[in-house]
């Protein structure tokens, strides 16, 4: 398989996708902030000094996705049609951890990996931000596509996932 983003001279371009069908998309990012057990209480607890810290993440990450294109360079702008960002919060592991997950649907001629990727990336980086007075030796990590459908590729999950 050729590299699509870049032309018969080697320089970068976005691929032209006008000729693709517009067909359902869906992508599934996750990703994961490592922290101390008393960050987490903190942010469990609604006791972090900034605010609701899973609402704000949640909020930028579902923002993110929806300026994707205008951060990376040969993403295509889509039209989203939904998009959620969510929690889980781990205490029992070592560290202590926010897991997020990230979807983002769409009907259009690509995919929307990119978007799902950027709502988890950002989300994790607001987690931070919001919690660093607390806990600056927090950690992103772990971002990473979970699954994808729609397009001719049609249904794709890293080998050995049972999510």
């Amino acid at each position: 398989m050729g590299l699509t983003h870049l032309d018969e001279r080697g320089a970068a371009h976005m691929v032209d996708v006008g000729e693709k069908p517009d067909t359902r998309r869906v992508a599934v990012a996750r990703g994961k902030v490592l922290m101390r057990p008393e960050t987490l209480a903190l942010i469990a607890d609604g006791q972090v000094p900034k605010g609701d810290t899973l609402a704000v993440a949640r909020v930028a990450g579902i923002l993110a996705a929806k300026q994707a294109a205008a951060l990376i360079p040969l993403c295509h702008t889509l039209q989203l049609t939904h998009a959620t960002v969510d929690f889980d919060l781990c205490g029992d592991q070592d560290p202590a951890a926010v897991e997020i997950e990230a979807q983002v649907d769409t009907v259009g001629k690509t995919g929307a990996e990119m978007e799902a990727l950027t709502a988890v990336a950002v989300a994790a980086l607001t987690i931070y931000d919001m919690c660093k007075a607390t806990d600056r030796g927090m950690r992103i990590t772990d971002v990473h596509l979970a699954r994808k459908s729609g397009g001719k590729s049609g249904e794709w999950r890293p080998q050995g996932s049972g999510r």
